[in-house]
C-alpha cells in the first residue's frame, strides 16, 4: 500500500495558504510538522465539550476527560511498542524527557569516575543535560564520532563503550544529516557493559516504525509536535522497573500518594512523574495524531519518505554549487537533507526561498557541534513528511536556481 498524498493534503488546512503570491511549500518538518484537521478538531472538542481536570473529579466531564487522557497514553504506548501504558510519561517535549532521566536516574546513579557516552549527532537536548550531569557528578562525557560519509563510527563505539560507561544516549535519526543510527547495536554494547541506553526518537518516531521492545532500549523519548500533534507535549517511555526505582524530579499535586506536614510519599506510575495539572488537551490530541499515523501505517509513511528523499537527493546533487551534508545515498536515511550553496549564505537562501513560498530551515539546527564539524557555521535544511510531493521538491530546486542567478549578477 502506498499513501494517497493528495487525500492526505486535504486534511491539512494550512497547506492551502499562500505566502505572498505563491502557494506554500512547507519543507521544515524536522522543526515541526503541520497538523491535520482531526487533531485541530480534537483540541476544539475538548475545550468546548468536556474541559475539566483529570483524576480529581467524579462529575461527568472530569470522568470523560480522564478517560480520553488515559486512552491517549495507551495509544502512544501501542504506537511505540510499549507493553504497559503506565511506562509512558507525559512531558512537555523530548527535551524535558531527557532532562528527567538525567536528573532523576542520573543524579542517583552516575558518580565520579563513571562515563556518559553520547554521539556526535546529538541535538543540543542530547548534549547539554549530559554535560551538566557530568559536571554535577564528576563523570566524564565521551562522544562517538561520525565517519566522513555522515554515519556513526561503530568501530569507535565498540572501543568507547566500556565497563566505566553508565549510560549511552543516541539519536535514532539525525536532525541534520538524516542518518538512521543503529541504536539497537549501541544498546547491545551498552548492556554488555552493564550500562543503559536512552534513544532520542524525536525524528524517528514520526517517520518510521518504532518498537521499544525490539530496540531493547531502556528509555525512549519523542515530541508530539513533530508527528502531527500539538506543541508543548512529549513522551518519556522507560522500563517500568527503572521508572519505579527513580525518584521524582518535580513535586506537586497528583504525584503525591500521602502528605503530612513532615513527609510525603509518591503516587504510582506514571503519575509519580506528572506533577500538577497535566497538558490534558494536547495529550488527547496527541492520541488523535497517533490514530492518524497508525491508520496510514508507519511502513507506508517510511516508504513515502524513502521515495521522496531519494528523489530530492537526486535533484539536489544535480546542482553543481550545492553540497549535501552527510549521506548522499538513500539507504538507512530519513527525509532530512542539510546542504550548503558555494555562493549563497544559508540565511540568504532561506529568505529568498521564503519569498517564493518555500519554507526551509537555516542555521545549526540545534546541533551546533555537528554542523561545525563540516567547517561551516550554518546549513540550509529541507525536511519532508507525508504531505510533501515530488513537485514541491522540484519547486525547491528551481527556487535554488533562481537564487543562484540573482547572486551571480
Amino acid at each position: 500500500m502506498t499513501i494517497d498524498v493528495a487525500k492526505i493534503r486535504a486534511d491539512f488546512p494550512i497547506l492551502e495558504r499562500r505566502i505572498g503570491d505563491a502557494p506554500l511549500v512547507y519543507l521544515d518538518n524536522a522543526a515541526t510538522s503541520q497538523k491535520p484537521k482531526q487533531v485541530i478538531d480534537a483540541l476544539t472538542d475538548y475545550y468546548t465539550r468536556y474541559n475539566a481536570n483529570v483524576h480529581r473529579g467524579v462529575h461527568t466531564m472530569s470522568v470523560e476527560a480522564t478517560e480520553a487522557f488515559e486512552a491517549a497514553r495507551a495509544k502512544v504506548a501501542k504506537f511505540i511498542g510499549a507493553r504497559q501504558p503506565e511506562s509512558v510519561i507525559w512531558t512537555r517535549n523530548i527535551s524535558e524527557a531527557i532532562n528527567l532521566v538525567a536528573y532523576s536516574w542520573g543524579d542517583a546513579n552516575v558518580h565520579a569516575g563513571d562515563e556518559i557516552v553520547i554521539t556526535a549527532m546529538e541535538h543540543h537536548s542530547g548534549i547539554v543535560p549530559w554535560q551538566q550531569l557530568a559536571l554535577r557528578s564528576g563523570a566524564t562525557l565521551r562522544i562517538i564520532p561520525r565517519t566522513g560519509n555522515g554515519r556513526l563510527d561503530m568501530d569507535a563505539a565498540r572501543k568507547i563503550i566500556n565497563s566505566k560507561t553508565k549510560i549511552v544516549t543516541a539519536v535514532q535519526m539525525s536532525s541534520v544529516l538524516g542518518s538512521v543510527n543503529d541504536v539497537k547495536t549501541l544498546g547491545k554494547l551498552a548492556h554488555e557493559n552493564g550500562a543503559l541506553i536512552l534513544v532520542d526518537g524525536a525524528q524517528s518516531a514520526p517517520h518510521m516504525p518504532v518498537d521499544v521492545e525490539d530496540l531493547d532500549c531502556d528509555f525512549f523519548g519523542l515530541s508530539a509536535h513533530k508527528m502531527l500533534g500539538p506543541t508543548g507535549i512529549g513522551v518519556l517511555w522507560g522500563r517500568p522497573e527503572l521508572l519505579k526505582a527513580m525518584p521524582p524530579w518535580m513535586f506537586g499535586g497528583d504525584m503525591i500518594l500521602e502528605v503530612s506536614y513532615e513527609k510525603a510519599s509518591w503516587n504510582e506510575l506514571p503519575y509519580k512523574f506528572e506533577a500538577g495539572t497535566p497538558n490534558i488537551a494536547d495529550a488527547i490530541a496527541t492520541g488523535v495524531a497517533v490514530d492518524y499515523l497508525s491508520a496510514l501505517g508507519m511502513e507506508n509513511v517510511r516508504a513515502h519518505e524513502i521515495e521522496i528523499t531519494g528523489y530530492a537527493l537526486k535533484r539536489l546533487t544535480e546542482l553543481e554549487r550545492v553540497e549535501v551534508l552527510g549521506p548522499t545515498d538513500n539507504a538507512d536515511r530519513g527525509g532530512i537533507i542539510s546542504f550548503n550553496h558555494a555562493d549563497v549564505h544559508p540565511h540568504d537562501l532561506g529568505t529568498a526561498l521564503d519569498r517564493m513560498g518555500i519554507a526551509i530551515r537555516t542555521g545549526h539546527h540545534c546541533a551546533m557541534p555537528l554542523v561545525r564539524s563540516y567547517d561551516v557555521v550554518a546549513a540550509a535544511r529541507a525536511s519532508f513528511y507525508i504531505y510533501n510531493t515530488t513537485a514541491e521538491v522540484d519547486a525547491l530546486v528551481e527556487g535554488i536556481k533562481q537564487v543562484e542567478r540573482y547572486f551571480q549578477k
